[in-house]
């Protein structure tokens, strides 16, 4: 029971201390898309795509602040978003979805190391790594282009191919804590309104994922002035606010 207790106290703590300018992000998005739930016909989906959607803001402004309670809510979203590409015939967002809980969600929550202080690993690319995800990108975009076009009824092959290529590296990136992964994230923005866009357009999906796109996309250009990914004096702060907490909780657990 103890260890449950302090379980919540963490997801208590990795919630708060964020930029105000994540806090507004949120509220912005939330707004957004409680308009558009009541503003469209009420179904199922529509339902799990405002739940998937708000958890899944959550989980990346969670990463935006280098803060690991994105594995929980990175999980609970991932569940909802593969709901929603298969009801839209988006068949790479599914995959999509489970190399981020591969990659971003899991490690968190099996991994103690993941959960303790992760803003001060964060590293920066070297011309060979950088040469290594681009051409991976290429080679995972042919790849599963071809493959979900040939054996699936996806009528989006290739662009659905497009926004899991590059979300996918974009995953691995993050995992490896690259802070070059929202050059990725960006792409992956754009990508995704693209294939979101298009799918609202023919039927296939509600207009709530092209929303959440943009979104994201948003958090993505923020992390590049208020993240500790990029932000040298926030990441300072947030790697001692981060060692107090933990030394903290040591001492507690101790006692």
């Amino acid at each position: 029971m103890r260890h449950v207790t302090n379980y919540f106290k963490f997801l208590g703590h990795q919630l708060t201390g964020w930029h105000k300018a994540s806090y507004w992000l949120f509220g912005f998005s939330l707004g957004a898309q409680v308009m558009t739930l009541v503003s469209n016909p009420f179904s199922l989906v529509s339902l799990i795509t405002f739940i998937g959607t708000t958890l899944g803001v959550l989980c990346i402004l969670a990463i935006n602040q280098a803060k690991s309670v994105n594995g929980l809510l990175g999980v609970l979203s991932a569940l909802c978003f593969i709901y929603v590409g298969f009801s839209a015939k988006n068949y790479l967002s599914i995959g999509e979805q489970i190399v981020y809980m591969a990659t971003l969600d899991l490690p968190v929550l099996l991994s103690p190391s993941w959960n303790k202080n992760m803003v001060s690993k964060i590293r920066s690319f070297t011309w060979r790594s950088t040469t290594v995800a681009i051409i991976a990108t290429l080679i995972v975009y042919g790849i599963s282009g071809y493959v979900i076009g040939a054996v699936t009824n996806d009528p989006r092959p290739w662009i659905d191919a497009i926004s899991f290529s590059i979300s996918a590296c974009a995953g691995v990136i993050c995992f490896m804590r690259f802070k070059q992964q929202y050059i990725w994230w960006v792409a992956s923005g754009l990508a995704q309104m693209v294939l979101w866009a298009v799918s609202f357009r023919q039927g296939d999906a509600t207009f709530a994922m092209f929303v959440n796109s943009s979104v994201y996309l948003m958090n993505d250009f923020l992390a590049f002035t208020i993240s500790p990914w990029y932000n040298k004096k926030n990441q300072a702060a947030e790697a001692k606010k981060e060692t107090a907490y933990f030394e903290q909780m040591e001492a507690v657990h101790q006692n």
